[in-house]
């Protein structure tokens, strides 16, 4: 199969927004498509996030990954969250995983940033050995908390 991945922009919200969509499905959110254009469609807007995505060669979507910026204090530097990472369900276990990946690394050093970072369930053992194939360390150190506001 073949596939390019490539930084989304404002003019790819239609064809992002049924991956977010699948995506929050994924992860038991009701199905509300106009909500993912929305959200899709101010976060360029506002410039809040980076979008990877990739396409066959027929430019069918077939998965994303988003970034947010953000700044780590101790490093006195740019930092980004890697959010969400999502492949169609036929397409998964080709690799599209890893190039999203590799693709927010590269963007990460060519832009300056100090590190990403990301969180996945305890149970996605599956993505914890993808990640760690990567060269991604999990954190011994720190606890991870949220506050449900």
């Amino acid at each position: 199969m073949s596939v390019v991945v490539r930084q989304a922009t404002i003019y790819d919200v239609q064809q992002v927004a049924p991956l977010f969509d699948a995506y929050r499905q994924f992860y038991g959110k009701t199905s509300n498509i106009e909500l993912a254009r929305a959200f899709l469609a101010d976060r360029f807007r506002h410039q809040e996030s980076i979008i990877f995505l990739a396409e066959n060669g027929t430019e069918a979507a077939l998965g994303f990954t988003q970034l947010y910026p953000s700044f780590s204090s101790t490093r006195a530097a740019r930092i980004y969250v890697l959010n969400d990472l999502f492949v169609v369900p036929e397409a998964r276990r080709t690799g599209i995983a890893k190039t999203l990946l590799e693709a927010a690394a590269r963007f990460g050093r060519v832009s300056g940033a100090a590190k990403l970072s990301l969180s996945t369930a305890l149970t996605n053992h599956a993505a914890q050995r993808l990640y760690e194939s990567l060269g991604w360390k999990r954190d011994e150190a720190f606890c991870e908390y949220g506050l449900a506001l």
